[in-house]
């Protein structure tokens, strides 16, 4: 009886000894290497799924725009401001003191109404000339959080390139 215990116990020590932690200089390499450690970005996806691949700058989306009331684009820009109240909309940095203002398809999904400021987003839709009036400017000034003095003072229409998009990426 004693040779098959003192087979399983041989058997089942070496089973611990297989499975167990990988070499201990493989551990120190990877763990203290602070080469080897890669913090990706968080990101957030928002609306239908899209990529990043193919992204334009506010430049490049703008000059292609010249011409066109509208335009199926991919861009890639800083978010200046978010819809305090939903989420329903954002601004984006254009370059040269422009903003764009992006409305979410169909209202089927929204973006944080905070923290998005001065983050990268990836949009992907229809960007088109319009006219927005000024009472819907001043529905979107009492959104963003504007004084009544700074509402009250909006009295003309703006024509501008907007955007309405299908999908958002958020990275941070």
């Amino acid at each position: 009886m004693k040779i098959p215990t003192r087979i399983a116990l041989f058997a089942i020590t070496v089973l611990f000894y297989a499975c167990g932690a990988p070499d201990s200089d493989q551990a120190q390499e990877s763990d203290s290497d602070p080469a080897k450690v890669v913090e990706l970005p968080t990101v957030h996806y928002y609306g239908d799924s899209i990529t990043a691949d193919g992204a334009l700058s506010p430049h490049d989306m703008l000059s292609m725009m010249e011409g066109h009331d509208s335009l199926e684009v991919k861009l890639r820009a800083n978010i200046n401001q978010t819809c305090k109240m939903k989420g329903c909309w954002m601004t984006l940095d254009m370059g040269d003191d422009q903003e764009m203002r992006v409305r979410f398809k169909d209202y089927g999904f929204f973006v944080p109404k905070e923290g998005a400021e001065g983050k990268e987003a990836i949009i992907e839709g229809v960007a088109f000339v319009d006219t927005i009036t000024v009472e819907h400017l001043r529905h979107l000034a009492e959104d963003a959080g504007k004084s009544a003095d700074e509402i009250a003072a909006i009295n003309q229409p703006e024509v501008s390139v907007n955007f309405e998009a299908r999908g958002v990426i958020i990275s941070e």
